[in-house]
């Protein structure tokens, strides 16, 4: 279990990536005062942890519901999962990782960001709904296993929670310099493990490739 617990723990962590998204939090709650950015920050939080739960549950059914295999899902999720470590290594901001220009101009017309777009997709982006999925579908026949990875997913997200409340002194320490070049390593780790995924989706797949 531990070794499942550290797994998960490093995908939630890269993927999330709690301290890359704290200028995302930043820009889009710069016109609420302290007491407002710190309630938009735990309303993002509990949502994004709704929204993951409920993947956590449904996952599994609904790929089997959908007629998809765990190692299709895996292959089509490592894809996935290679396109944002891409974004995040050249820190780029697409459609995976954050809103797109429509979606942020219609998101400066909401009063409230905290479901869109800091919930949904900054945090439960699919990204995370995909790992989600994945590491429930490969602990299907577990429950305590998909009990750790479901531990493991909220306690990310409360160190998420965490740096959402100290994000102006997080701000001053790295700069966006220093936050980049964090969200660059944990992007190259991201796709070492999405690869892995696409590997292991195909050994599956195809029993004569070993």
């Amino acid at each position: 279990m531990i070794d499942l617990a550290l797994a998960a723990f490093v995908n939630f962590i890269v993927i999330i990536d709690p301290i890359g998204v704290v200028p995302f939090f930043m820009s889009h709650t710069a016109h609420l005062d302290p007491a407002g950015r710190r309630a938009t920050a735990l309303k993002s939080i509990t949502i994004a942890a709704a929204i993951l739960l409920v993947f956590t549950v449904i996952g599994q059914p609904l790929l089997h519901y959908l007629g998809v295999s765990v190692a299709a899902f895996r292959i089509a999720g490592g894809v996935l999962l290679l396109l944002l470590a891409v974004d995040m290594v050249l820190v780029k901001e697409s459609g995976i990782r954050a809103t797109t220009p429509k979606e942020e101009e219609e998101a400066t017309h909401r009063p409230d960001v905290a479901v869109f777009p800091l919930a949904v997709p900054l945090i439960a982006g699919p990204g995370a709904i995909t790992s989600v999925i994945l590491l429930q579908s490969q602990n299907a026949a577990s429950l305590a296993g998909r009990s750790v990875v479901a531990g493991v997913m909220i306690a990310v997200l409360l160190i998420t929670g965490l740096a959402f409340l100290v994000a102006s002194p997080i701000m001053r320490m790295l700069g966006v310099t220093g936050i980049n070049v964090m969200t660059r390593v944990l992007g190259i780790i991201l796709a070492a493990l999405a690869v892995s995924n696409i590997l292991e989706g195909l050994r599956v797949s195809f029993p004569v490739l070993g």
